[in-house]
C-alpha cells in the first residue's frame, strides 16, 4: 500500500504529463504529422551548437581525469566561479562561486531550498496562474502553498490580494517570469512594489520572507523586452534557474540555485541547501554538463523560431475570434477559453487532434494554454482545427 500523501498525488497527476501521454497515443493511431501536440514545454529547437562542440572537447580530452566522478555537493567550484561572473557581469551584482549550489534543473533546485526552509504549515505563496508542480514542491516539505487570485487583465501580479494573504506564517514567495503559462514578464514597477510589501510585512511581523524566482526562460523574452534581477531589488532573494530552456537542453537537467549573499541567515542556508541537496537523493548535478555548460554560458538558442510562432499563432487565433494577450516571453500562450469549462474546451479540441492543457490546471480556470515550442508547420496544420472549433462553438 503506498502512502496517503503518494495517494492523492497520483490521483491528481499532472494534467500536463496526461496530456503528453495522449499524444504519444493518438500519433499511434493517426500518424505523429497529424497530432498537434501543445501539451507540453518540450523545445524543438536545437540546442546551440556550441554545447555539441563542448561535449565532444570534454570526453575527447585526454586531459580531463574524473569527468563523470563525485564532487563538492554543491558543484565544481570553477563552474560555479564562471557562473557567479556570468550573472555579475549581466546585472551588475557582486556575488561570489559561494552563492551558487549546481542543481538538478530548475525543479530539483526549488526542491533543495524548499527542504531548507520550509517547517511543517510554513506557508509559500504564489500568483495564479501558475506552475502546477509548486503545488507539489511545498506538498513534499509539508509546507501550504497560497495562491493569490489571477489579474486577467495583464497577468501581472495582484499586490493588493497578495499583501492582505502574508500572515507570520508565511515563509517563502515563488514568482515565475516571464511566466509559464501567460508568457508575461513581471515588470520593474510590479517588482519595485512586491519588494517594498515583503519589507513592510518582514518588519510587521519580525519574520525573513524569502523570494524564490523561478527562472527557466529568462533568456526567453521577445522585442528586447527586459527581465528584472530580483536580487537588485529584494535583498533575501533565491533565483532557481536552469538550462532546459536557455539551452534547450531539458532531458540533461542541469541548472543552479543562486542564494544573494545578503538574504538573512545566508551562511546556514548556503550549508544546509548543500545537505539538502544530497540527502534529497540529487547528490550533486550531473558532472558531465557542469562541465559542458561552463563552456557555454554565452551560447544562445534561436530564439526567432519561437517568436516566428508566437507571431503566427497569435495572429491567426485572435483573427478567429479568440482573446488572449501577446507573450513577452518564454513559449505559451494563455488563450481565453471559448467556453466557461476549460477543460471541456481541451476535450474537444483533443477530436480535432489538438492537445492543450486547461487553464485549472495552473489555478486559473476558463483560459487554456498552448505550449508553441513545436514545428511551425505543426502550427500551420493545426490552425485549420483552431479555426474550425471556434466556430462550431459560435
Amino acid at each position: 500500500m503506498i502512502s496517503e500523501k503518494m495517494h492523492e498525488q497520483v490521483k491528481n497527476s499532472s494534467v500536463i504529463r496526461a496530456m503528453f501521454e495522449e499524444g504519444k497515443r493518438l500519433a499511434g493511431i493517426y500518424g505523429a504529422e497529424n497530432v498537434f501536440d501543445f501539451s507540453l514545454g518540450n523545445p524543438n529547437v536545437e540546442p546551440p551548437e556550441e554545447v555539441k562542440k563542448a561535449i565532444l572537447e570534454i570526453v575527447n580530452d585526454k586531459n580531463v581525469i574524473g569527468i563523470h566522478g563525485y564532487m563538492n555537493n554543491s558543484g565544481y567550484e570553477e563552474v560555479r566561479a564562471a557562473i557567479a561572473k556570468s550573472i555579475n557581469d549581466k546585472f551588475g551584482t557582486t556575488i561570489t562561486h559561494n552563492s551558487i549550489l549546481m542543481t538538478v534543473g530548475a525543479a530539483g533546485g526549488l526542491n533543495v531550498i524548499l527542504k531548507t526552509l520550509l517547517n511543517p504549515k510554513d506557508e509559500v505563496i504564489t500568483f495564479a496562474p501558475f506552475f502546477g508542480e509548486y503545488r507539489n514542491y511545498v506538498k513534499n516539505f509539508d509546507g501550504e502553498l497560497i495562491a493569490v487570485s489571477p489579474n486577467t487583465i495583464d497577468f501581472q501580479p495582484n499586490l493588493k490580494e497578495f499583501k492582505d494573504k502574508i500572515t507570520p506564517k508565511t515563509k517563502a514567495v515563488i514568482i515565475n517570469s516571464p511566466n509559464n503559462p501567460t508568457g508575461v514578464i513581471y515588470s520593474e514597477e510590479t517588482i519595485i512594489k512586491l519588494s517594498e510589501i515583503l519589507r513592510e510585512k518582514q518588519k510587521e511581523f519580525g519574520t525573513d520572507i524569502y523570494l524564490i524566482a523561478d527562472e527557466p526562460y529568462r533568456e526567453l523574452a521577445y522585442d528586447q523586452a527586459e527581465v528584472p534581477y530580483l536580487s537588485k531589488y529584494y535583498a533575501n532573494t533565491i533565483v532557481g534557474y536552469s538550462y532546459s530552456k536557455s539551452l534547450s537542453l531539458p532531458g540533461e537537467r542541469i541548472g543552479y540555485l543562486m542564494i544573494s549573499d545578503q538574504a538573512a541567515d545566508f551562511e546556514n542556508i548556503i550549508s544546509a541547501a548543500n545537505i539538502a541537496n544530497r540527502i534529497l537523493g540529487f547528490v550533486n548535478a550531473p558532472a558531465l554538463f557542469q562541465r559542458v555548460i561552463v563552456k557555454c554560458l554565452d551560447a544562445k538558442v534561436d530564439l526567432e523560431a519561437y517568436n516566428r510562432n508566437r507571431e503566427l499563432l497569435y495572429k491567426e487565433l485572435l483573427s478567429y475570434g479568440y482573446q488572449c494577450i501577446k507573450p513577452e516571453g518564454a513559449f505559451y500562450m494563455f488563450v481565453k477559453s471559448p467556453i466557461e469549462n476549460d477543460a471541456e474546451f481541451c476535450s474537444l479540441a483533443n477530436k480535432k487532434n489538438i492537445l492543450i492543457v486547461p487553464g485549472s490546471a495552473f489555478g486559473c480556470p476558463g483560459y487554456v494554454r498552448i505550449a508553441y515550442c513545436v514545428a511551425y508547420e505543426t502550427i500551420v496544420k493545426a490552425l485549420p482545427g483552431f479555426k474550425a472549433l471556434i466556430e462550431e462553438l459560435k
